[in-house]
């Protein structure tokens, strides 16, 4: 056999290899994350900088019984009396209990969420956390400055 071709014939099978490796079927899932419990639903994601920041969150259950069924579907459900923090850096800046209609609203002033001076297009981000049935959950937010 020819140099040439012996070359050629080692490169494609050492391809063909790694392409045969990539096919390799996995057992478990890579990302070891599990489905959040609710669906956190926020009104707003901008506020003027001379006003206080007003943000209403609706927490949701998801009732997955008819998602097969095209005429019911996924059906929303809100989720009332449950203990909500928000969250900024780290630290909980609010504890809040959703109502009958799964809502809680946060009232802040720029200053609190650590924008002493805001200027149009600063943000923060804002993490909506409480348990549901015995599972944890976070949903950010991005807040931004008009």
């Amino acid at each position: 056999m020819n140099i040439k071709y012996t070359t050629k014939l080692f490169s494609a099978l050492f391809a063909f290899s790694f392409l045969l490796m990539g096919c390799e079927k996995e057992d478990e899932m890579v990302v070891d994350r599990v489905v959040s419990p609710v669906l956190v639903v926020t009104n707003s994601s901008t506020s003027i900088s001379t006003q206080s920041v007003n943000v209403t969150a609706t927490i949701y259950e998801l009732d997955k019984s008819g998602i097969l069924n095209n005429a019911i579907g996924i059906d929303s459900i809100p989720v009332s009396n449950l203990a909500i923090k928000v969250m900024l850096n780290n630290n909980a800046i609010a504890d809040l209990t959703t109502d009958a209609s799964g809502k809680v609203s946060l009232n802040k002033s720029w200053s609190e969420l650590s924008l002493a001076t805001p200027k149009a297009g600063s943000d923060v981000i804002l993490g909506w956390s409480g348990n549901h049935k015995n599972q944890a959950f976070t949903d950010v937010m991005k807040l931004q400055v008009k």
